[in-house]
């Protein structure tokens, strides 16, 4: 996911997700592919609720 979220960010989305207990470590590896979707789609959504709150 490189630099644009931050390590802390991903991980309270795993949480959200429940495959937080897989990426424990850090190792964002053990994640499967449709987790890594779902952690990219939860975080697109965060960050539309976020401009629309600062639009209003």
């Amino acid at each position: 996911m490189g630099n644009i979220m931050s390590d802390e960010t991903k991980y309270e989305l795993a949480e959200e997700l429940g495959f937080a207990d897989k990426v424990k470590e850090g190792d964002w590896g053990n994640i499967t592919t449709r987790e890594a979707g779902s952690l990219v789609k939860k975080a697109v959504e965060k960050a539309e609720e976020s401009l629309a709150q600062q639009e209003e």
